[in-house]
């Protein structure tokens, strides 16, 4: 029986795929074999050495010791793309109230009550204060275009924009996806220099921690309107107020309020609403235990993000091998079944930056003795056996 456990509330629609007959599915599950969170903060948590997998429900994984769970073999994976339409959604709501000053017009409006007659005419006359331009034919650029990025440009496109797309790192599938039109850059200065509005869609981390900042910022338009529905961090908080209070910076939207940015002039903070919905809840839980159960039942690796992804079929039993990605761990793990006169049948051997993964079909019987030599290999970091 594996456990299970859940440190936030997932969509049942995803727990109730795991068969009751092979795993126990709870909050409260004592040494776990594999964790499904969503937002819960897990840097101070401690890990048991049964643990294995950590799925995420949601795209985001800054809440997960991903570095230290590498280090202890633990795979972490991710949902990419379960929630992109929520979130692509709220980031098209995000232009509009970016330049029609929506929030606070609606604002002004509730303090009219009491007026009686008299509203409409005060309507009349301080809507003025709330004007606003149209988004069609104004340029939108986009940094980082994966499967938010994407569905934000097609959507832009199809109210009329313009639409520029920067990402080093664009895939196949999202080059595919995308509406004819859109014009990708391979040097961002150049979408700093011609939108009209920005909006960022890339991983939060130590590269791309504020990504928004005084030299990116001077390098656009005056007036443009910036949103950030990825991550806070990606914009430097002082850059964007100073930008802001000077008129640089026409307005900024972003997702993840902070003590900094609450109360700042023409900045729109909402409560971290992008996934916030009922259809990208369950998206992200179905998601999620799919990909633990491929990986407890199978060994299958599919959208980690410290292990490269692993997928083969076997014929005999399965040995995955999760190791730092370094010279001679290939060699000295077919060593050691060799030497136990275990024959490969098929083998596989991705990476993925530090970290790498052996995944082979193995004719012959595993023992625990050739579990326990493979683990002692140099920088092996944990042996599964798969029958």
């Amino acid at each position: 029986m594996n456990n299970i456990l859940t440190l936030n509330k997932i969509a049942a629609c995803g727990t109730d795929l795991f068969d009751k007959a092979k795993y126990n599915v709870s909050d409260s599950v004592s040494e776990p074999d594999a964790i499904m969170v969503r937002s819960a903060a897990m840097h101070d948590m401690e890990f048991g050495k049964n643990l294995l997998a950590i799925a995420r429900a949601g795209a985001g994984v800054n809440n997960i010791p991903v570095d230290r769970c590498a280090e202890e073999g633990i795979v972490v994976f991710n949902t990419p793309g379960a929630n992109a339409n929520a979130v692509k959604e709220l980031v098209i709501a995000g232009l509009l109230m970016s330049s029609r000053r929506i929030t606070d017009a609606v604002s002004w409006a509730s303090t009219l009550k009491g007026n009686g007659a008299e509203v409409g005419k005060m309507v009349e006359k301080g809507k003025a204060d709330f004007a606003g331009p149209e988004i069609s034919g104004k340029t939108l650029g986009i940094i980082g275009m994966g499967a938010i990025g994407v569905l934000v440009g097609n959507a832009a496109m199809a109210l009329g924009m313009r639409v520029i797309g920067y990402d080093p790192f664009l895939s196949v599938k999202a080059a595919l996806s995308m509406k004819p039109g859109i014009r990708i850059v391979s040097d961002v200065k150049e979408l700093y220099a011609e939108s009209d509005y920005i909006t960022i869609h890339v991983p939060y981390n130590a590269e791309t921690k504020g990504t928004i900042n005084n030299e990116t910022i001077a390098l656009m338009k005056d007036g443009v309107r910036i949103l950030n529905f990825a991550r806070g961090e990606l914009v430097d908080s002082e850059a964007i107020t100073a930008a802001l209070e000077s008129g640089k910076v026409a307005s900024y939207i972003v997702d993840f309020p902070s003590d900094e940015m609450i109360g700042v002039k023409n900045t729109i903070c909402i409560p971290h609403l992008g996934a916030s919905t009922p259809e990208s809840e369950d998206n992200c839980a179905v998601m999620a235990a799919n990909e633990l159960i491929d990986f407890m039942e199978n060994g299958n690796i599919r959208n980690s993000v410290n292990f490269p992804n692993a997928e083969m079929n076997a014929t005999g039993t399965k040995v995955i091998v999760l190791h730092r990605n370094v010279p001679a761990v290939i060699s000295k793990v077919t060593a050691v079944l060799g030497d136990a006169h275990i024959n490969i049948e098929n083998m596989i051997s991705p990476s993925k930056k530090n970290y790498a993964c052996i995944m082979l079909d193995a004719i012959g019987e595993i023992t625990d003795d050739i579990v326990s030599k493979l683990s002692a290999v140099e920088n092996v970091l944990k042996v599964r056996v798969i029958k």
